[in-house]
């Protein structure tokens, strides 16, 4: 059951060690758990979801930074679960950044910063994508060296392994290319009962 909300948090997400920068600025209800935020990331840069993810944010309880995903036994760092931690409890305009992880192999590494907490706007649809700048990587393509590889790959047409990366991508990429208006939202709850 969905919970109503006066509020919305608005986020800038940036992946790192990439440049000229990806980013995107989302706006997000304040009911949203930890789960939900990183189903709209997964979104927001068209990620797969089909790895683990993990959020470090400062705990402004302890003054510890807590680790929040999915718990994963294997894992030596204790994770809290994601979707039973609202990101309210921990984002304020005190406690505005956090680190998200997506893919524990290829790291994607995103910087989390809140830049604001605005009234909800009458008739808006949320989640929603307000801005960004470039295409993100395609999913499974190795990291930030994987990333540049496949983009020299991608803009030579007579490089021996072009046509198999374009077969593999399922089309051309333009690493320039973003659109707001693209941006599909998943509901997390339906997701969250697949993997449950």
């Amino acid at each position: 059951m969905k919970r109503s909300y006066d509020r919305v948090y608005q986020f800038k997400v940036t992946l790192s060690d990439i440049t000229p920068r990806i980013w995107r600025r989302v706006q997000v209800p304040e009911t949203y758990t930890f789960w939900d935020l990183n189903v709209a990331i997964w979104d927001l840069m068209r990620w797969g979801g089909h790895h683990l993810h993990q959020f470090t944010i400062l705990n402004p309880k302890t003054g510890i930074k807590d680790c929040i995903g999915i718990p994963d036994p294997l894992l030596k760092r204790h994770t809290l679960t994601g979707w039973k931690h609202d990101i309210a409890a921990y984002f304020s305009m005190e406690n505005r950044r956090a680190e998200y992880l997506y893919d524990f192999g290829d790291e994607w590494d995103h910087a989390i910063l809140l830049e604001k907490i605005l009234p909800r706007e009458p008739g808006k649809e949320y989640p929603c994508c307000i801005a960004g700048k470039r295409n993100s990587p395609p999913d499974d393509v190795g990291s930030v060296s994987g990333y540049e590889e496949f983009c020299a790959i991608m803009k030579d047409p007579r490089h021996p392994e072009h046509k198999a990366k374009v077969k593999w991508y399922d089309g051309e990429y333009d690493p320039e290319a973003f659109d707001c208006n693209n941006v599909l939202f998943f509901d997390p709850a339906d997701l969250l009962e697949l993997l449950l």
